[in-house]
């Protein structure tokens, strides 16, 4: 590459008598003039592309360095061997005391004074006792009976016509006030219509009450009715 535009720089024979001083300015200013003038070159459109054309070139033909070889491995260090301590025999340790403290049973907590169950309400009284049964009324003959209205037995027509006839025995009881209170028939007559007659007769009958001291008391007796037919 030529340089256009600078002077050709020419040594004399003699350049080399020149002071070192002045051959280094004159280096210096030899370079500097060529960097200028590769600037203002640059600056040429066409200069540049031919240059970004040229530089691939430059680039494939210069190869990478080598790589270094690697350095040779450190020559081994051989230890001397250490000799073994010998052995330590050690002393039974104390027995160290038990940090845990003893189980120690808590006392048990007093209970509670449990609350006093209420008392139950007082029973009610008891009903009072029914009086006594009344004493069965007493039997007596049929002697002792004595009537204010003694009784009228009617005969009935039919069994007359059917000759019909026979003894009632009824059992009646007679209150204090002298009436019959319950009229049974005791033994039958053998017809229904002579036992369904003396029965109503005892019925309206009015007896005189029965009394001890004095006392008109409930009694039992027996009532006899005759029918007879008359010839």
């Amino acid at each position: 590459m030529t340089t256009a535009g600078l002077p050709p720089i020419v040594l004399s024979e003699r350049g080399d008598q020149l002071p070192s001083a002045a051959r280094h300015t004159l280096v210096v200013g030899v370079l500097s003039a060529h960097l200028v003038a590769g600037w203002a070159l640059m600056q040429i459109d066409a200069v540049r592309d031919a240059v970004k054309e040229a530089a691939p070139l430059f680039v494939d033909l210069l190869a990478p360095p080598a790589p270094p070889p690697p350095p040779p491995p450190p020559p081994p260090v051989l230890r001397k061997p250490t000799p073994r301590p010998p052995p330590v025999i050690a002393a039974p340790a104390a027995p160290t005391p038990d940090p845990t403290p003893p189980f120690v049973v808590p006392a048990p907590e007093p209970l509670s004074p449990v609350a006093a169950a209420p008392e139950p309400p007082p029973a009610p009284p008891a009903p009072p006792a029914p009086p006594p049964p009344p004493p069965e009324p007493k039997v007596i003959p049929a002697t002792a009976v004595r009537y204010v209205t003694p009784p009228s037995p009617v005969y009935p027509a039919q069994s007359q016509r059917m000759k019909e006839q026979g003894r009632v025995l009824l059992r009646v009881e007679i209150g204090a006030d002298g009436r019959a209170r319950q009229v049974l028939v005791s033994r039958s007559s053998g017809h229904a219509r002579l036992d369904e007659s003396a029965a109503s007769a005892v019925r309206q009958a009015r007896f005189a009450p029965y009394t001890e001291n004095g006392v008109p008391l409930v009694v039992w007796t027996n009532v006899p009715i005759d029918f007879e037919l008359t010839p």
